[in-house]
């Protein structure tokens, strides 16, 4: 996560350091300590009941046939396929035999072929139960996203190299923290949106660090995107309160309030909010105050307000572009959604204001301005890092009176005479002829 910039940045002063050191490291321990105390101390099971068990199976022979009219069925609906599947079991009680399964029928069903690895439900018949029987419930996908993670890694370290690296350890404590502590502590009945600040701001804490390394422009940047990340917390709390959304805008909230009845939804819409914006957040927080270090760093005559007026103008450049990263990436998410917009028959204003729209407008209002208010907060910081080691006398906009009329005929003089003494004659040469030069109205060598 975040812009990589490898130029490494210049040494703050000591007391900038120390300013630093006192403000995030109590924050971090402040984090710590609230992880701890949310972290889901029991796991609470699903209300579903147990799931049937899977193994794994590769197919070995499919037979098609016409499907049998039914009499409930419309003339000239579309009918499924029909037939049989064999497979050959590689897991569980049934290892190594064959067994018949139905073609796989119904909307999202799997389309198989000879020599395709699929998962097997196991069921068990009410009647006789130690007879089971066998479906096909989707493809093995397990070596498939391998090779894909694989090819992701060696992108990211052939390209980045340390950094790359850096960035993969990142990735992988922010997946550790998600799968151990938000997802866990959500599940077992906790506050929402405590566990969705906490844990951001541990990833925040973690990733940034790790990738960056410990400077004081990760500091800033740490800073900054602390600071919007609460300020993002608290736009989501009062706009989903004044559009009063509950959180039952989407199919997966309702099937998950039937299998865990504890989970606050209406906090879990403000987890999601915090959670998608800090991928971004870091993002624009770590580039703007690498920008201020690299603007300081190339013209050091720039005051504190220049350096902060500069990085604006690239701040809001990179906000422009973010913003419809953020819409798009929400539309993307939420395609299937879009889609069923245009079999609804509702005017455009009650479908705008209809609860599972409604909050993904606010899912981007809310994070946008969070990264907009992020912009000028870590700016102002990494200006006032980056200026802090200078003196009144270091400051240009300090008028230090006029400037000393430049002699050019002296120091021409004073060039000619070393030059002169530098000669086999040393200084007793004859000096070269001058003539006057008008213009100059100095003289003028030979």
């Amino acid at each position: 996560m975040g812009a990589d910039h490898t130029r490494p940045a210049p040494s703050a002063p000591s007391g900038v350091r120390r300013i630093l050191v006192a403000t995030v490291v109590p924050l971090f321990v402040v984090t710590v300590i609230a992880a701890l105390v949310l972290w889901p101390r029991d796991s609470r099971q699903a209300d579903g009941g147990a799931e049937p068990a899977r193994h794994h199976g590769t197919v070995t022979r499919v037979v098609t046939e016409p499907c049998p009219p039914t009499p409930e069925a419309p003339p000239g609906a579309a009918e499924g396929p029909c037939g049989t599947v064999t497979v050959r079991v590689e897991q569980g009680p049934d290892s190594g035999q064959q067994v018949e399964t139905p073609v796989p029928a119904g909307p999202g069903a799997p389309t198989v072929a000879v020599g395709d690895e699929v998962v097997l439900v196991q069921l068990a018949d009410p009647a006789d139960p130690t007879a089971t029987s066998y479906q096909i419930a989707e493809h093995q996908r397990g070596k498939p996203l391998v090779w894909l993670v694989a090819l992701f890694a060696a992108a990211i370290v052939a390209f980045g190299r340390l950094r790359g690296l850096a960035a993969l350890a990142g990735l992988g404590a922010s997946f550790a923290i998600l799968l151990t502590f938000v997802v866990p502590g959500i599940a077992a009945g906790g506050s929402p949106l405590l566990i969705a600040i906490t844990g951001s701001a541990l990833i925040m804490f973690v990733v940034l660090y790790l990738t960056h390394g410990i400077t004081a422009q990760t500091s800033v940047a740490v800073l900054g995107t602390l600071g919007s990340l609460v300020l993002t917390g608290l736009l989501g709390s009062l706009a989903t309160a004044a559009t009063h959304l509950t959180g039952f805008g989407s199919e997966e909230a309702t099937t998950l309030s039937m299998y865990q009845r504890d989970v606050d939804l209406h906090g879990l819409l403000l987890a999601g909010i915090i959670i998608g914006s800090l991928g971004v957040l870091d993002d624009v927080t770590v580039t703007q105050a690498a920008t201020v270090t690299e603007l300081a760093h190339a013209n050091p005559g720039l005051s504190r307000t220049q350096l902060y007026r500069a990085a604006t103008r690239v701040g809001r450049a990179h906000i422009a572009s973010t913003v419809n990263t953020i819409v798009l990436a929400y539309a993307g998410a939420s395609l299937p959604l879009l889609l069923l917009l245009t079999a609804d028959s509702r005017p455009v204003s009650q479908i705008l204001t209809s609860e599972f729209l409604a909050q993904e407008i606010v899912r981007s209002a809310v994070a946008t301005l969070g990264l907009v208010a992020a912009v000028p907060l870590t700016t102002a910081l990494a200006a006032l890092v980056a200026t802090a080691g200078r003196g009144p006398a270091d400051d240009p906009a300090r008028d230090t009176g006029p400037a000393p009329t430049p002699r050019p005929s002296a120091d021409r003089d004073a060039a000619l005479e070393a030059l002169s003494a530098s000669r086999p004659g040393g200084p007793s040469t004859p000096a070269p002829a001058r003539w006057p030069d008008p213009e100059r109205n100095t003289d003028t060598a030979w």
